[in-house]
């Protein structure tokens, strides 16, 4: 497909242009940096084209907007996406050659923006994608974030959290918006007035301290359909920068103090809520964002409809998870307050517009506030909040009469706390998880009397991922080898596609080119690896990778504990047969997950060990890739042979690497868990190794007091000889005491809680015993390719096309919007 406003000889004079206005320089003079900005503020020429048409015919349709609302979206780098989605990258890569300019380098120039983290921020970044693609109207609603989470860096095998400074050069693909800015308040008391008049109690906010959130708009690029939506986050302002008079008057702290709240709330995702301070501010974030979205989406709406009654039929708020839930009371209370509607009224339109998805069945995820810090923060929110429990409360008594029991289990106040979850499955009209089980789990486990009383609101949506991404601009080599093979690129908006390849199963010639592409991806990565982490790793060994984000229950302790399993093996049998292994880890641990950061620094402790040991013959190797984002995960996903989903059965919800492992042709090791579950029953079991515990299992463990690891550790002595080098000094040149706390959580928790509550001693033989499955297929080259090649053919379902389609079916009911040009 040939985008004709690209022409080659206009784009190349478009960039010059850009290079001389913006720096003064010539394409000669200029730095890496400054053509990146440069070619990208050509392309956000024609974006800009496109985003006004959108616009227009937006206005034109009338079509009901989906506003997705996230405390994180994990975007990955802009330039590249955005020339595929406008079919546009062979000709602008020709033009740039032409100028002698590299589009891989200087697509290296443009930093991941720092505005999510996990699988919950590329999901929705994935949906947006999906959204643009499909034709739908729709909002990405976000915050700004000045620093994200945080640069991840790697000193004598610690994670070290440095700022991540990814605005510093300016984002070539934003605009500022400051004619949409709306005021945000905080904290202060509620004066109650009786207006005559009205015949109306007024709720008026009186003292408190407010700041000016900026909205700033970047395009979502559909695929190939000139279709832009947007992806709008916030920035802060204070209302006044400066307070002069309290400074003259030597308040100096007072003078600041509104330019200090504005730079706190955009500073960092997910500060440290360790602390009262730190939950303090993860509450003023999410309100923030929340407040400010919803004041503009009823703006919108009012611009061009008179009925706020209605406003279901134009206007959907999807809440991703719990923490955009205060989105239902702060749509109740514009609609109280500043709509004048009675409550019922209120009630009617918010439980018609609200939705929400859960994303997860880990308690410690699904959010409660101290009600003294919610109700001092968002005091007439929690006023409305307290309306709504104990409405809710009445039909609860009524349904289930005398059973108290009831009521403390699903109050939205209960025990000092706001419970959030529960606030969005009262008010929302649906409730989905995000994979089969992961539904299921939901229903019977965790919030099981919410369903026995409204099971109506209760639906899946497995997730999905874009090809886009993933495929074409993360593995060229493949995209174009699949069109090849079958015979139309349609498969980058139609993944079902993708089942033409299955024909080739048998082919050895097809086969061979599969793997050699495979091979290429793993030289790539291997240099990458080379360049920043220093070590050689041998792109003819077994790639099996875990990337994802640092938590107990993804057990990427499971599977280091295996490395030093294998490690003990070859030195105990070093004339064993055993086929060279690499295995590559990649996350982020929050800064305030002491345990998580402990496992990071086993990982490369036993890397240092490991890969230093000459009598091994460089048949093992460790790898720590650094600071795990979007575009290195690109470049891992297309090279790795094996995907490591070995989560705790009933733990993860879906998962979404799963899925781009899959496409990349990386069969999955993994329990049955998430969407591990769907991806087998895609590809057939005999193209997985799966084992461990079922999440029934897990479960019935849990609800009978766990089991007994000692048992395991007294009985088994290569796993006791694994769990005792995490204390003998192995590993910690001598120190008895640095890994005492993982060893402690194995066996014998200090902290009052389960041991080994993630069971990884429990899976750790039916973990190593499929371990070894993988290596006896690995050394069959044609059972692996088509092993490989059939996961490929079979990821038709994991896209988020498929997704959406499904929410805007069963959830949205959008209406598709088509853009001419």
């Amino acid at each position: 497909m040939y985008n004709p406003r690209f022409e080659k000889e206009t784009f190349k004079k478009e960039v010059k242009h850009n290079v001389k206005t913006l720096y003064r320089k010539t394409i000669e003079e200029a730095t890496p940096q400054q053509l990146f900005q440069a070619v990208s503020y050509a392309v956000k020429e024609v974006i800009i084209d496109d985003w006004i048409a959108t616009q227009n015919q937006f206005k034109k349709d009338d079509p009901k907007i989906v506003y997705y609302m996230s405390m994180e979206f994990l975007m990955g780098r802009a330039l590249g996406n955005n020339l595929i989605n406008m079919t546009a990258y062979k000709e602008v890569k020709a033009a740039l050659d032409e100028m002698g300019i590299d589009l891989n380098a200087i697509e290296d120039e443009e930093p991941d923006p720092a505005l999510g983290n996990g699988g919950l921020g590329r999901l929705a970044a994935c949906f947006l994608d999906s959204l643009a693609t499909l034709g739908y109207a729709a909002y990405g609603c976000g915050i700004r974030y000045r620093y994200g989470m945080f640069k991840q860096k790697i000193e004598n095998g610690y994670q070290v959290e440095t700022p991540d400074n990814w605005l510093k050069e300016g984002n070539p693909f934003e605009l500022r918006r400051e004619e949409y800015a709306k005021e945000v308040r905080f904290g202060g008391n509620i004066r109650v007035e009786y207006d005559d008049s009205t015949n109306r109690t007024k709720f008026v906010q009186e003292n408190y301290e407010s700041v000016l959130a900026i909205p700033y708009d970047m395009p979502i690029v559909g695929y190939g359909n000139h279709h832009v939506n947007t992806l709008r986050i916030w920035d802060a302002k204070a209302i006044t920068d400066f307070q002069l008079d309290s400074f003259d008057r030597g308040d100096y702290h007072k003078a600041v103090e509104q330019e200090n709240l504005a730079k706190t709330i955009v500073e960092v995702l997910y500060p440290n809520d360790n602390h009262y301070a730190g939950k303090e501010l993860r509450l003023k974030q999410q309100y923030f964002f929340i407040s400010a979205s919803i004041q503009a989406a009823i703006t919108k709406y009012k611009k061009t409809h008179d009925d706020i009654h209605k406003l279901p039929e134009k206007v959907i708020f999807q809440m991703n998870d719990t923490h955009p839930t205060v989105a239902v009371a702060e749509l109740m209370r514009i609609l109280l307050d500043e709509e004048e509607l009675g409550w019922n009224e209120a009630w009617d339109i918010t439980t018609k517009t609200c939705a929400y998805t859960n994303h997860t069945i880990m308690a410690e995820a699904l959010e409660k506030w101290p009600i003294d810090l919610f109700s001092r923060l968002l005091p007439r929110v929690y006023q409305i909040i307290q309306e709504i429990d104990r409405r809710f409360l009445i039909q609860v008594r009524e349904r289930y009469p005398g059973n108290e029991e009831k009521v403390r289990k699903m109050a939205i106040l209960y025990n000092g706390q706001v419970r959030m979850a529960h606030l969005a499955i009262v008010a929302g009209f649906s409730v989905n998880g995000v994979a089969r089980l992961h539904t299921e789990i939901l229903k019977n486990q965790e919030l099981r009397d919410f369903y026995e009383m409204m099971p109506q609101k209760f639906n899946n949506k497995t997730n999905g991922i874009t090809q886009r991404r993933f495929l074409m601009h993360g593995n060229p080599l493949l995209a174009d080898w699949v069109t090849e093979k079958i015979g139309t690129k349609d498969w980058i908006t139609d993944l079902s596609l993708m089942s033409g390849l299955k024909k080739y199963a048998d082919d050895s010639k097809a086969l061979a080119e599969f793997m050699d592409i495979k091979y290429k991806n793993k030289v790539r990565l291997a240099e990458y690896i080379r360049k920043h982490n220093g070590i050689e790793v041998d792109p003819r060994s077994i790639f099996d990778v875990q990337v994802k984000r640092l938590h107990e229950y993804k057990r990427q302790l499971l599977n280091i504990l295996h490395v030093m399993y294998l490690y003990n093996q070859i030195k105990e049998h070093p004339e064993m047969s055993f086929f060279p292994r690499t295995f590559i880890f990649g996350a982020k641990a929050s800064a305030g997950y002491i345990r998580a950061k402990e496992i990071i620094k086993l990982i490369n402790s036993v890397a240092d060990i490991v890969n230093n040991d000459r009598s091994i013959n460089g048949k093992l190797k460790v790898v720590f890739i650094e600071d795990y984002r979007v575009s290195n995960a690109e470049i891992i996903f297309a090279a790795a042979d094996v995907s490591e989903q070995i989560s705790t059965a009933s733990k993860e919800a879906s998962g979404t690497g799963n899925m781009k492992f899959m496409l990349n042709g990386a069969p999955t090791l993994g329990t049955m868990d998430g969407a591990n579950v769907e991806i087998v029953e895609e590809v057939g079991m005999e193209n997985a190794f799966i084992f461990g515990l079922s999440s029934e299992e897990v479960i019935n463990y849990e609800n009978n007091g766990g089991y007994h690891p000692q048992d395991i550790y007294n009985s088994d002595p290569d796993i006791r000889k694994v769990v005792d080098q995490l204390i003998n000094g192995t590993y910690s040149n001598g120190d008895h005491e640095m890994y005492r706390d993982l060893y402690n959580s194995l066996l014998c928790p200090k902290d009052g809680s389960k041991a080994d509550m993630y069971f990884i001693l429990k899976d750790f033989r039916a973990y190593a015993e499929a371990q070894k499955k993988v290596e006896e297929a690995y050394k069959d080259k044609e059972r692996w390719a088509k092993m490989a090649l059939l996961n490929t053919a079979c990821c038709g379902k994991f896209t988020s096309d498929r997704t959406i389609q499904e929410y805007v079916d069963d959830i949205w009911h959008l209406d598709k919007v088509t853009v001419e040009i």
